[in-house]
């Protein structure tokens, strides 16, 4: 397994606990959770506790191309940090920081092995600045 960790951040134009809730809401992650337009969440589960499991399904909207992005948490603290394990072993680490009336968000992933890092960088920073833009539009 690769041991490269790539680090995202966005901050949102929002209070923490909306954050929070737009972060971690079914209805909410399919408002955001994908990279470009073409592509969509079409549905997603979050039992947002230690040993729950998360799951979205991400598809073309031309149906050529769709996966599911499945995990287990590992450590959840309200409206500070979510922690969880990919079921291909890898580990995600997502971090809420107040910042006067916004919040900062920090996502530290380990790197997968068939793309390059810097593919994996620009697409999971494509989706936090979606999730912004989600956000700070609702």
């Amino acid at each position: 397994m690769n041991s490269a960790k790539i680090t995202i951040q966005a901050t949102v134009n929002a209070d923490l606990q909306k954050v929070w809730t737009f972060f971690t809401e079914p209805d909410h992650i399919t408002g955001w959770n994908f990279a470009v337009d073409s592509w969509c969440c079409q549905k997603a589960s979050n039992d947002l506790k230690v040993g729950g499991r998360y799951s979205a399904r991400m598809e073309a909207k031309d149906g050529s191309f769709g996966f599911d992005f499945e995990a287990t948490y590992d450590q959840v603290l309200a409206c500070e940090k979510i922690a969880y394990t990919l079921d291909d072993g890898r580990t995600v680490v997502t971090a809420f920081e107040k910042l006067g009336k916004g919040t900062k968000i920090t996502t530290t992933f380990e790197a997968e092995n068939q793309n390059p890092i810097d593919m994996q960088r620009d697409g999971w920073q494509a989706i936090l600045n979606h999730f912004k833009k989600y956000v700070e539009s609702n």
